[in-house]
């Protein structure tokens, strides 16, 4: 139930609307119907229709089927406007009340009339009048009319299907009136158009144009028959006129380089204006190039450019220095001159040139430097604090030189004014690349030819020297970067000792126990170039002892004996057994060292070593067998069963 009421609404407000349709329909005004429809002027049509009662105004519309044109106007005749010339157009119109508007009525097809011709006037002499005009669309015939200005006098008209008629026999000095239209293929003419143009006095001739000096035009001309006073024109090509009026034949003016100037000299008197003669042309010699910068400067090229200047169509460059000249030419603002001699002072100038005055001669010269000329790297050493020193020939003055040793490790650099530079700090084990540069105001020079530089070889860290045997030192170290081959030296007052080897270690023989050494290692590349890496003392160990023997003592106990080597030395004594170890450490001074409670019936080894200052014994002294028996009640004798070495096993 709640819905019914707005569905009743609905259709209410839908009959009312169709009511009002109903009713609009009926009060529309009626549709007008046109008369004719035709166009005078090439741009509109005008229409004519029958008035419709009720209406207030009407809509008219002009189509050709490309464009629609609309206007709405009062009352019959109307005009549409805007169109185009020469054009086919259908026309409707509709009548327009308070109520609405009619439908379109029946089209009515109209053209509008052919353009008027742009006419070109011109008295070619004081008795003629030539007219020329552009062809017209769809024209197919012009007529051209000529008479006095004032009205007074015969009229001229001429028939023609070509675009230019000349009207003879006229009256010098005298103002007539031109006018002229174009007809189509009906003969129905178009719009016309309409020019005056004066003929009398004839123009001064025999003008002559002269420059001096330059920046002075002069112009003069003959004597005009009744002329009363001239009149002379200068016009520049950039739109710029002036003028001199005077009673004598010459005018002066001022002048401008890079101009073309227009000269024309009119004659006057009391029936007006003479005719325009000849229009001369005069062309000043091109400016000069005066901002001339150079974009870039090298040892043997140099490119220069500048502002364009007024008349000019070809810049002409020149370089001197002493007998060399460099030349080039180009329509474009810029040269670039080449194949010059480095650290040259050359002087430059610029021409400018066009075809009718030529080469502008005036212009200033600028002096220009070239680059300096690439160093040539001659040596390269090293010295005894481990500098680079670099060593160059030029012949540059003034120059500033830059050395650069480029590598994966790293860029280096010294400068000098000479012809040598020291450069230290590049790292060990690297190849570097070794140029030169020289530099003046004027700017940089080539990089000279680069040359290779190898430093020598990273020296190993680590350096260490064990014992291996009395008269054996093994020497290591670690690898250093570059180094292929290592020579290890061990040397005393009673000589040397060394190795040359591709390892990182070194077995160095024949060694005297007992005694300081120098050790040294030097590293060498795959090139030769060594170094001296590192000097340290080393202590060789004192000699191991002779004559060891073994005495009973007692039931249990055993002397151990042996012969001192030379130096003073302490020593620790070890018997191996099966049954245990026994260790004894003599006094000092002594060289035999007692060992109590040892077990018979058992075979032992015995080492007596020297003991280091560090505390450590040494391991490769020779070692001695022994059989310790027991025979009836008494331990039995200790017999002497051989020796063995430090890889020997127990027997």
């Amino acid at each position: 139930m709640a819905g019914r009421p707005e569905k009743c609404f609905s259709l209410i407000r839908f009959t009312l609307l169709c009511l009002k349709m109903v009713i609009s329909s009926k009060t529309a005004p009626e549709i007008p119907t046109i008369d004719q429809a035709y166009s005078k002027i090439s741009n509109s049509i005008t229409v004519e229709w029958t008035t419709v009662p009720g209406a207030t105004s009407y809509l008219l519309t002009a189509e050709d089927g490309n464009t629609i044109i609309e206007t709405t106007v009062a009352n019959s005749p109307g005009t549409v406007t805007g169109l185009k010339a020469a054009t086919l157009y259908q026309i409707t119109i509709r009548s327009i009340s308070a109520s609405g508007q009619s439908q379109a009525s029946s089209p009515k097809q109209a053209k509008t009339v052919l353009a008027a011709p742009v006419l070109e006037v011109s008295s070619p002499s004081p008795d003629s009048i030539l007219v020329s005009w552009d062809a017209v669309y769809m024209a197919v015939g012009f007529s051209v009319s000529v008479m006095r200005a004032n009205g007074l006098g015969r009229i001229w008209k001429e028939n023609t299907t070509n675009t230019s008629l000349t009207f003879s026999s006229l009256d010098a000095g005298t103002l007539y009136t031109i006018k002229a239209y174009a007809w189509n293929a009906n003969g129905i003419p178009g719009d016309d158009s309409t020019r005056n143009q004066r003929t009398i006095a004839c123009a001064p001739g025999r003008v002559m144009i002269q420059e001096e000096p330059p920046g002075h035009l002069s112009v003069a001309w003959s004597n005009v028959e009744l002329g009363d006073y001239y009149v002379a024109f200068v016009k520049s090509d950039d739109g710029l006129e002036v003028h001199c009026n005077t009673s004598l034949t010459q005018c002066n003016f001022l002048s401008e380089c890079g101009f073309t100037y227009f000269i024309s000299v009119f004659a006057y008197n009391k029936a007006g204006q003479s005719p325009l003669g000849d229009v001369f042309n005069y062309t000043t010699a091109p400016c000069c190039p005066n901002d001339i910068s150079p974009v870039l400067v090298s040892s043997d090229r140099v490119e220069i450019a500048w502002s364009p200047v007024r008349g000019a169509e070809l810049y002409e460059t020149k370089a001197i220095a002493g007998y060399s000249v460099v030349e080039c030419n180009d329509t474009a603002p810029a040269c670039t001159l080449s194949a010059l001699d480095c650290d040259t002072k050359y002087n430059v100038t610029v021409y400018s040139f066009s075809e009718v005055r030529g080469s502008n001669l005036s212009c200033s010269s600028h002096f220009i430097t070239t680059a300096p000329c690439s160093p040539e790297i001659k040596n390269i050493s090293k010295d005894a604090f481990s500098m680079i020193n670099v060593h160059w020939r030029s012949t540059n003055e003034g120059a500033t030189y830059t050395v650069t040793a480029q590598g994966k490790k790293g860029l280096f650099q010294c400068s000098s004014t000479g012809e040598t530079c020291r450069m230290g700090g590049l790292p060990c084990g690297s190849m570097f690349s070794v140029t030169a540069v020289a530099e003046t105001q004027a700017g940089k020079s080539l990089p000279s030819y680069s040359v290779p530089l190898e430093t020598v070889p990273c020296c190993p860290t680590g350096l260490t020297a064990a014992q291996v045997t009395q008269s054996i030192i093994n020497v290591s170290w670690t690898v250093g970067a570059v180094a292929q081959t290592y020579v290890a030296v061990l040397e005393s007052y009673i000589g040397q000792s060394k190795c040359h080897t591709h390892q990182n270690h070194c077995l160095l023989g024949c060694i005297t126990c007992g005694i300081n050494y120098t050790v040294a290692l030097k590293a060498i590349s795959s090139t030769g170039l060594t170094a001296d890496c590192a000097y340290q003392s080393y202590s060789t160990s004192v000699c191991c002892p002779l004559g060891v023997k073994l005495y009973r003592l007692g039931p249990n106990g055993i002397r151990i004996y042996w012969q001192a080597s030379r130096g003073a030395a302490n020593y620790s004594t070890d018997l191996y057994g099966s049954k245990g170890i026994f260790t004894c450490a003599p006094h000092a001074g002594l060289s035999f060292c007692d060992i109590t409670n040892i077990p018979c019936g058992d075979v032992y080894t015995v080492m007596v070593s020297p003991v280091a200052e560090t505390g450590l014994k040494l391991t490769f002294c020779p070692k001695k067998i022994y059989s310790v028996t027991c025979s009836g009640s008494t331990l039995g004798m200790v017999i002497y069963r051989g020796k063995r070495n430090d890889t020997a096993s127990p027997r």
